[in-house]
């Protein structure tokens, strides 16, 4: 008979956080995890920063890049006080939530440093497995264009994939996935599940989705947030007067689940919230690989090398 190909159902949670509340926001995270175990979900997979959200400021407010501007500093400020230590309480907390749903999570936050108030923030993904164990977490490499006004970069030490409830699974957060070693580091690491985390998946997000998946020949579930003006909070001061329409979509969802062919199994969605599913029949990834394989037979070592350092890249011992 040979050996069986598992099948894996996956969520894809496009959710509104409780922007800038931590707390407020974990707590919804906690019931959009059991919901998407209720249904059949072994994983599921959040938006870039979901906890506590976003920093939209940096591409809609205005004033932002001035250097000595008071609402900007205010609002790194805040969500300084509302970022997530990893380890510590809210990644706990999501664990018992895992756990008690026995559906795995990835989770994108803004992390501080454990044990520090203040300081370099990074915009991280942080997986959990369906047992509530912490399986490791990836610090985004380069933030892109003005998110370098909130977080640092990231380093080798957290690419990697993990042996999860769904198989090997890893992720990228956004502009990452137009860095070529970045992806290739991943394919090298065996993913069979890929969580690639956006604060949208517009048009060019589902290029990227599309095309990692194709050419890593895995499954992609691509996930943004939504976030509507009227649901930032009234005593952001970095927002006043910036003239948009309470009802406008800062972020416009668009999450999707992708197979190794490339194609659509669930999605890409609209700006509603909503949970997609799809079942990941892991022997297609078997069946894609006979044309292609880029750590494979397309991988041609013969001419090609890549060294990856994986030595944390830090001045400060994490607690």
């Amino acid at each position: 008979m040979g050996d069986e190909f598992p099948v894996y159902r996956v969520a894809a949670v496009q959710a509104s956080p409780a922007f800038m509340d931590r707390e407020a926001s974990l707590e919804k995270s906690r019931r959009l995890v059991a919901e998407a175990g209720s249904n059949g979900a072994q994983l599921a997979v959040f938006p870039e920063t979901w906890l506590p959200g976003f920093p939209i400021w940096i591409e809609r407010a205005p004033g932002t890049a001035l250097w000595d501007h008071q609402p900007a500093k205010d609002a790194f400020t805040r969500l300084v006080a509302n970022a997530v230590e990893v380890p510590g309480p809210v990644v706990e907390a999501l664990c018992e939530a895992a756990a008690e749903a026995g559906c795995g999570v990835v989770m994108g936050v803004n992390e501080r440093q454990g044990g520090r108030l203040s300081g370099t923030l990074y915009n991280t993904i942080v997986y959990v497995g369906a047992d509530g164990r912490i399986l490791g977490k990836h610090r985004k490499l380069i933030p892109t264009y003005a998110e370098r006004l909130i977080w640092g970069q990231g380093d080798g030490s957290t690419l990697g994939a993990f042996d999860s409830s769904v198989g090997r699974v890893g992720g990228l957060v956004c502009w990452e996935h137009w860095m070529p070693l970045a992806r290739h580091a991943m394919h090298v690491a065996g993913e069979q599940v890929h969580a690639a985390l956006w604060p949208e998946v517009e048009e060019i997000h589902q290029v990227a989705s599309r095309h990692y998946a194709f050419e890593a020949r895995c499954f992609v579930v691509a996930v943004g947030s939504v976030l509507r003006r009227d649901q930032v909070p009234a005593d952001l001061e970095i927002f006043r007067g910036d003239g948009i329409d309470p009802h406008e979509y800062l972020l416009a969802g668009g999450s999707a689940i992708i197979g190794p062919d490339g194609n659509y199994l669930a999605g890409p969605a609209g700006t509603e919230e909503t949970i997609l599913y799809a079942d990941l029949d892991t022997s297609r990834i078997a069946a894609e690989h006979q044309t292609f394989d880029p750590v494979g037979h397309y991988a041609r070592p013969d001419v090609f090398g890549v060294t990856i350092n994986t030595t944390p890249q830090t001045y400060l011992a994490e607690a």
